[in-house]
């Protein structure tokens, strides 16, 4: 057993020589919950407001408020687009929930959500250099039920004062609805990171994962292990990429889904579902083991496992299997389990295992390049153009079975993602503003430094404190008891 690093870097190497692989992934899991617990509680949550003005003296306070600051009202009053320029609202996303669907614990009150949102926040502070505010609603009506329409009326109300907003961790059905409506109704882009981010970074794992393989999207047979928000929308992204979808099969919680499903079709509120069941499937396949026989491909995000994909499913795929599990906090499969049983590539969430395929490495530089030339909508293109921008830039440093993305230590796949977004935002009409690729790719930079030195340098200066140390070796010693 080794000592723990304060970068936590050598994690895995810190439990007793004794633990088997399943024990070590049980342990890490444990161990980051209680550290999480501890550290948020010594902070405070992740994220604060501090001055971007000078103060020389209390007298410009006359120039940021009154009665300076009345000039700046009637400016935009008169223009309202001056908004972006006399205010933060150029760089600034409203990061709303209403915390019914939160990771795999599911409805945590809307409150419970902030954790989450701050880390939304927190993530895109540092890796795309944008602002952003976590705001945890309320969505019951006066019956008590989860309403989507008390979200989107929140969202077109206060969209004056964003850039943008990205939706989170809205449970289905409600999210589609809140998304299809609001990205057409709302005058700024209206982004839902479940669905979108998670597509747009899972296509581009795929597009690096066939590259490996020597396989063409449109050749491949996917199953998708889940029809949630998630895999729903992987699956549309995939087809719009260029995936064929009468190779494609979906499982929900109630079998596979077809044009036979009468359940979904009876049920307006679940139309993205429908949508699929009409076009996917065609031989109507009901069996997880049959659809899994010869697949290419496996798309798992559904429930937090393990066990819950099945190694006898992989061994049953076709040649060098992909799989994608990527349920949160624990994937469907563990990868070495994964790879015993045959698995050529395995994804997760997951950050303390290889290839992982999170929505992190998308929506800081979406958002970003979205916001750089204030789009009124972020298109399919464009979620398009991030997954290839994330794959190339991958390919290009080298990838393999195990390296088939960036990490979020790769600083340089954030300004490049965001001047793909916004040079495609330019191709497809709905930017505000124009510049090229080199300005785009040097503003999302220069924002992203700022973001990153900044908080170097509160740290460095012990504005931000370091957390003690003490913290971490219990973490350790707890999640060792608990699965000693």
């Amino acid at each position: 057993m080794e000592k723990i690093n304060p970068d936590l870097s050598n994690l895995s190497k810190c439990f007793p020589d004794n633990f088997t692989n399943e024990q070590i992934a049980k342990a890490q899991t444990i161990f980051y919950k209680k550290l999480a617990d501890s550290t948020h509680r010594f902070y405070g949550g992740k994220v604060q407001i501090i001055p971007k003005v000078s103060l020389y003296g209390f007298n410009w306070f006359n120039v940021w408020y009154t009665p300076g600051v009345s000039k700046v009202s009637t400016t935009i009053r008169d223009n309202n687009l001056e908004s972006y320029s006399l205010s933060n609202r150029g760089n600034l996303v409203a990061v709303v929930s209403d915390s019914t669907r939160v990771l795999g614990d599911g409805d945590v009150t809307p409150p419970g959500g902030l954790g989450v949102m701050e880390g939304k926040a927190l993530l895109m502070k540092y890796l795309g250099g944008v602002d952003a505010v976590a705001l945890c609603i309320d969505s019951r009506n006066e019956k008590g039920e989860n309403d989507p329409d008390k979200i989107i009326e929140f969202v077109k109300r206060v969209q004056y004062s964003f850039g943008a907003v990205n939706l989170e961790d809205i449970s289905q059905p409600n999210c589609y609805k809140v998304l299809d409506v609001l990205r057409e109704e709302c005058e700024i882009p209206v982004w839902h990171d479940d669905q979108q981010g998670t597509a747009c970074v899972t296509l581009a794992g795929l597009f690096n994962s066939l590259k490996l393989v020597n396989k063409k999207l449109e050749d491949v047979k996917i199953v998708y292990f889940g029809a949630g928000s998630s895999n729903t929308t992987c699956l549309r992204l995939n087809i719009a990429a260029g995936a064929d979808p009468k190779k494609a099969i979906m499982f929900d919680s109630k079998g596979a889904l077809h044009s036979g499903r009468k359940d979904i079709e009876g049920d307006k509120r679940f139309y993205r579902k429908w949508e699929i069941c009409e076009k996917t499937n065609p031989n109507k396949i009901d069996t997880i083991e049959e659809a899994i026989k010869g697949a290419d491909v496996l798309i798992s995000l559904s429930k937090p496992g393990p066990g819950v994909v099945k190694p006898e499913w992989i061994k049953a795929m076709n040649d060098k299997p992909i799989i994608f599990a990527c349920a949160n906090p624990v994937p469907e499969i563990y990868p070495y389990e994964a790879k015993e049983a045959g698995a050529y590539i395995i994804g997760t969430g997951r950050g303390d295992f290889p290839n992982q395929v999170n929505n992190s490495l998308g929506f800081p530089g979406i958002l970003k390049g979205a916001l750089l030339v204030r789009a009124s909508k972020i298109t399919d293109n464009m979620a398009i153009s991030a997954a290839k921008s994330l794959a190339n830039f991958a390919e290009k440093r080298g990838i393999n079975p195990d390296n088939i993305l960036p990490t979020m230590e790769e600083a340089g796949v954030f300004p490049n993602e965001a001047a793909e977004v916004a040079s495609q935002a330019i191709a497809d009409g709905v930017a505000r503003i124009s510049m090229n690729w080199d300005e785009a790719y040097n503003r999302a930079k220069e924002d992203i430094d700022y973001s990153r030195n900044l908080t170097n340098l509160l740290m460095e200066s012990g504005f931000i404190k370091k957390p003690p140390q003490s913290l971490i070796d219990e973490a350790l010693e707890f999640a060792i008891k608990e699965v000693s």
